[in-house]
């Protein structure tokens, strides 16, 4: 590949894995305020499965780049950047466009990675990472010694999240396919088997109910979820994961999990619930969406340079390879995130 030249992976439409499209294109040129990323690492997301699909709530007209976030080394800058950010390694949230060999970003949004760490393990906790640190502490506010549970504990959010609710001192109850259920136990989680009666396997565990619920599933799940809370305790829902598969109207069951929070969080009852969004205030608040940002992955990123948490890694691919690595991550079966490097 000519050293002008980028490759990148293209979604066409709704279309299977191998319907991926790999396309070479001229390196962008960055505006002002602007940077050019040479990509070390780039993940599949949860986003980019419902995206295939064409049921991610706010995803752009195909076709585009996927690729919610990455990681990689400042190769170019636009007026008005900092010089010192060229040559420096840096996390990026991208939403789509990650999925590329080089990707412009705003620098405002570049966030510096600790020295010595390894760019695909950082990966594996930019967008999950940002995920869970705002979900376990600007919205649920966990303290130590308080008891929560996390649904699809084995995932890439759920893997960091229980990660850094060990971290805080909470305990954690996770939800997971057996086969997980090790890793979950080796990471201080008492482990629950998703196929089972979960309700009553939380109250077995919990008889007063749990300070908080991390609940990605949907609408079939929100339900059971509040009613699982303790007193003062916290529902967050952030997700849809349980209608990837669905027909019909790609909004609809998010607004039906927004109704409910609605009505939930209103009753007088000490109870709360809340639906994160991780670009909410994005336009509204931009000096302090990005201030946040900026703050908790740098915690994350620190914790994990500090081998406080560690990253989970189901697999690395190429990029060439797009197609595979979404496959293996949409099976199902995997610990963690998978990962595309160049």
């Amino acid at each position: 590949m000519a050293t002008d030249q980028r490759t990148e992976i293209v979604l066409p439409g709704v279309v299977a894995p191998d319907d991926l499209q790999v396309r070479t294109t001229p390196i962008p040129a960055p505006a002002t305020g602007q940077l050019v990323i040479r990509m070390e690492a780039t993940g599949v997301s949860f986003a980019e499965q419902q995206m295939r699909r064409g049921r991610y709530y706010d995803q752009p007209s195909f076709p585009f780049v996927p690729g919610y976030d990455l990681v990689g080394v400042v190769q170019t800058i636009g007026a008005g950047v900092d010089p010192a950010l060229r040559g420096q390694r840096v996390a990026a949230l991208t939403k789509v466009g990650g999925w590329a060999s080089h990707v412009v970003v705003d620098a405002a949004y570049a966030v510096p990675v600790p020295a010595g760490l390894d760019p695909a393990e950082a990966e594996t906790v930019v967008v999950n990472g940002i995920t869970a640190w705002q979900m376990l502490h600007r919205k649920a506010r966990v303290l130590a010694g308080q008891t929560i549970l996390v649904h699809g504990a084995n995932g890439g959010v759920g893997s960091t999240l229980v990660q850094l609710a060990r971290l805080a001192g909470a305990q954690v109850i996770g939800t997971a396919s057996p086969r997980h259920h090790d890793m979950l136990r080796d990471l201080g989680v008492t482990p629950i088997d998703y196929h089972a009666d979960v309700p009553a396997a939380v109250r077995a565990l919990a008889p007063g109910g749990v300070d908080a619920v991390f609940d990605h599933l949907g609408t079939r799940s929100v339900p059971e979820s509040w009613r699982l809370l303790a007193p003062g305790g916290t529902l967050v829902a952030y997700g849809t994961a349980a209608t990837r598969d669905d027909t019909g109207s790609k909004h609809l069951p998010v607004l039906k999990v927004l109704a409910r929070i609605w009505v939930w969080h209103a009753l007088p009852n000490g109870r709360r619930a809340y639906f994160y969004n991780i670009w909410a205030g994005r336009v509204l608040v931009k000096q302090r969406f990005r201030a946040r940002l900026r703050h908790d992955l740098t915690q994350v990123l620190n914790a994990m340079a500090q081998q406080q948490i560690a990253a989970q890694i189901a697999a690395r691919f190429p990029l060439a390879r797009a197609a595979d690595a979404l496959c293996l991550a949409e099976s199902g079966a995997v610990t963690g995130k998978v990962v595309l490097i160049p």
